[in-house]
């Protein structure tokens, strides 16, 4: 499963827009209930003016704000990155550590976070579970899981090695663009014959009925005769 999925993308990585590890866990921090695109366009508004955990907290509340009004829960995430931002310098020195128990410490910072964190920034094998994530290791039997956690602790066990710091992006992608929840599109997946869920879905094109046969063209002297003449009116 996982040579295909490396054969078809060999370098997998993250979607959100980062060039520090303080950059990559504000944008983790604000993706909560956002899609990559949506976070993206904020942190390219934001990450300009106010980039480092120093900058963002001289920005306070009402300076932070403006930038996250296209954020789901712009309020309580701002008021996190801020405290998050206030931590690091008073604990870390404005850096972002490497210890999941410090990451965890920081407020709006939970384990998928860290492990996002841990995994993107410092390539440990972690593996942070979402619900694309959730979804394709219980609908392909990859690691069945009633929640997030037991799923996780499943992939770290039946992953082998090899794969293991990419397969968080693997899953992830395979989840977000063809294994989808509502409509999975198995017709062009390429790990459809190791996949446990039944059954398939069939390529939309596939099932489409056949076009109608189009009617011959009339030829120019049947038309000519059908045309109305000023004589005869019709």
């Amino acid at each position: 499963m996982f040579a295909r999925l490396r054969a078809a993308n060999p370098n997998p990585t993250t979607e959100l827009a980062w060039s520090s590890p303080f950059e990559l866990l504000v944008a983790v921090i604000l993706s909560a209930q956002m899609t990559d695109k949506g976070v993206n366009a904020a942190t390219a508004k934001l990450f300009p003016v106010a980039n480092t955990p120093r900058a963002i907290a001289a920005l306070g509340l009402d300076g932070l704000l403006p930038y996250l009004r296209t954020i789901n829960f712009c309020n309580t995430k701002a008021a996190n990155v801020l405290a998050t931002c206030a931590a690091l310098l008073e604990r870390h020195g404005g850096e972002v550590p490497r210890d999941r128990e410090a990451l965890e410490s920081l407020p709006g910072v939970g384990r998928k976070t860290a492990n996002v964190v841990l995994n993107t920034v410092f390539r440990e094998p972690a593996m942070a579970v979402d619900t694309h994530i959730f979804r394709v290791s219980n609908r392909t039997g990859l690691a069945p899981g009633e929640d997030v956690r037991e799923v996780e602790e499943r992939l770290l066990k039946v992953v082998p090695a090899e794969f293991l710091l990419d397969a968080h992006h693997w899953l992830i992608l395979h989840g977000r663009y063809v294994c989808k929840a509502r409509t999975p599109e198995c017709w062009r997946c390429g790990i459809r014959d190791l996949c446990a869920w039944r059954p398939k879905t069939p390529d939309p094109a596939a099932t489409l009925p056949p076009p109608r046969p189009k009617a011959p063209a009339r030829t120019a002297a049947r038309a000519a005769r059908r045309r109305p003449t000023p004589e005869t009116g019709s």
